[in-house]
């Protein structure tokens, strides 16, 4: 669970310690307070998003540190060599040049990798998973979510992928004659062109070595003659070689009568056996070195040949060369492609036939967790006061895509007597609140995640109708950290922890603070929830009984 926030810099927050606590978490205060502020802070350290727009005016930085108590050990930890402890510490700080650094347990990760762990830790739910519910594309995520059938959607897209590649295959060969005869053309001319140039692989390297030492032909003779007779000297003088022998001779006769100079004579003989090898390798080198203006002029032409070759199919002779080998498999398939056709299309059947009998078997699992979590949902909403509900799981049946074979929608009648319609053209903000609760809730029994957060989903819900929603949420909370953001008096009554978010203004600046709430706060919070700022004795009594029912 989240047991601890520290914000610093982020918007109205200068600096914020909440405490959360298991059960039920609710926060409450004036419309603008900052309550969004918080949930934005959360959703940073959870590897969402985050803008340099919520750093705090006149702050180079922005930072966000949470604590978590009781983590399970996820594969997460192993995955990135990040050391477990069932105490995770997860810091973000956001930079005005738009860098984010985030650690958890101290170790520097991603943002992308800190939202793989993210939504392991926490569920946020808003407003805008509304618009998600409305919207028939995400019924079937909806539905494939509770079915948890990850292995027989895997295995169905592993199959339908052959499917798409063949039919791609197949379009490819499927051009008009005329198309056909200009590409056949096209290709005869490019394999001829490249096949009579008979290049080989690493030709144009070596080329370009060679002419390398052609162009500076001069200058390494010059340098060569030059080692040959330092090494071997001339008429008028001795060379190394001479010299570091006759050093040689000369030590051989004392080395001794002393053993430092007989150490000295083995250094001196090494290095004259190493000059004379190194002037032997030097005077072959003199003697095979060769060169012509022809052999460069026939070197300028042959990679002028390359070249040319080079900027039409590829970087290098071995990229030519492959080219010439993917035209020679196309030219081969296109005249060759009534029987080429032929043999994708069996292949293409074979696939389809294998990737149809994966989508039964992924419509079946899907149709009965269609069934349970019809059932479950139509519970929760009793539980949430909406008795006369219908709801189900509409299948359509669709051609092969990346999905399956379904197309999945939610049908509901909010009233008795009326037939089942699309959610969104029956479903009033009241209800779609409990709908989406009710789903949430039965959604949330498939994951693992121990802290839900609801922003404000209570949107357009009053009367009985929030009771039924505080309660439901208070059942929630039995089993896992809820934290809820909300404008209800009967939700903020059941919490077990209330936190008031309030603003006020010093100095010219904007302050936003967040307080735990006694008895005696919390009965005074409730009434300005209830009556708003004409607090009476009316409404603190109201609160007071709210409290203690």
């Amino acid at each position: 669970m989240l047991s601890l926030l520290h914000i610093e810099n982020i918007a109205v927050i200068e600096c914020a310690d909440i405490t959360f606590n298991q059960g039920f978490n609710v926060l409450t205060g004036e419309t603008g307070a900052g309550k969004s502020i918080v949930i934005d802070a959360i959703s940073a350290i959870l590897g969402e998003r985050a803008y340099r727009d919520m750093i705090r005016t006149g702050a180079d930085k922005a930072s966000v540190r949470a604590v978590f108590q009781n983590v399970p050990k996820l594969d997460w930890f192993l995955e990135q060599g990040v050391e477990y402890d069932n105490e995770v510490v997860i810091q973000r700080e956001i930079y005005l040049d738009g860098k984010n650094v985030c650690r958890v347990n101290g170790n520097l990760v991603t943002v992308s990798i800190l939202r793989k762990l993210g939504i392991q830790l926490i569920n946020i739910h808003g407003q805008h998973d509304s618009a998600a519910l409305f919207d028939e594309e995400n019924h079937l995520n909806f539905l494939d979510a509770f079915a948890d059938n990850q292995d027989l959607l895997e295995t169905y897209q592993s199959q339908y992928k052959v499917v798409s590649e063949l039919r791609r295959q197949i379009d490819k060969l499927s051009m008009d004659e005329g198309e056909k005869l200009r590409r056949m053309e096209t290709l005869r001319f490019q394999i001829d062109e490249i096949s009579r140039a008979e290049l080989e692989i690493g030709e144009d390297e070596a080329l370009e070595v060679r002419r390398k030492v052609l162009q500076n032909a001069e200058k390494l003779s010059d340098a060569i003659n030059d080692g040959v007779e330092c090494l071997y000297g001339s008429d008028d003088s001795d060379g190394a070689a001479a010299l570091m022998a006759q050093a040689e001779r000369s030590m051989s006769r004392i080395a001794r009568y002393d053993d430092s100079l007989s150490t000295l004579h083995e250094r001196i003989k090494d290095l004259m056996y190493q000059v004379q090898d190194a002037a032997e390798e030097l005077r072959d080198c003199r003697d095979a070195f060769a060169y012509s203006a022809d052999e460069l002029e026939q070197i300028e032409s042959r990679l002028d040949v390359i070249h040319r070759l080079r900027r039409k199919y590829g970087a290098s002779c071995a990229d030519i060369l492959e080219y010439l080998d993917r035209a020679k498999q196309e030219l081969d398939q296109i005249e060759f492609a009534d029987d080429h056709m032929e043999h994708l299309k069996k292949k293409l059947g074979k696939a389809e036939t294998e990737a149809i009998n994966a989508s039964k078997e992924l419509r079946k699992s899907r149709q009965a967790a269609a069934e349970v979590m019809t059932e479950r949902i139509l519970e929760e909403l009793r539980q949430l006061d909406m008795p006369k509900v219908q709801f189900e799981c509409v299948f359509t049946e669709t051609g092969l895509s990346s999905s399956g074979a379904d197309a999945v929608a939610f049908y509901m009648s909010a009233n008795a007597g009326e037939a089942l319609k699309p959610m969104s053209k029956v479903a009033s903000g009241g209800e779609l609140a409990r709908i989406m609760l009710a789903m949430k809730n039965v959604l949330a029994e498939k994951d693992s995640v121990s802290t839900l957060i609801f922003d404000e989903v209570d949107t357009g819900v009053s009367g009985r109708a929030a009771q039924k929603v505080a309660e439901k949420l208070l059942s929630v909370a039995s089993n896992k950290q809820v934290l809820c953001v909300t404008h209800l008096p009967q939700i903020a009554a059941l919490a077990d922890t209330h936190l008031l978010i309030s603003k006020a203004e010093r100095n010219g600046r904007t302050y936003t603070s967040v307080t735990p709430l006694d008895t005696d706060g919390r009965k005074a919070e409730l009434a300005r929830i209830i009556g708003g700022t004409n607090i009476t004795e009316t409404t603190l009594k109201s609160a007071e009984e709210m409290l203690r029912s």
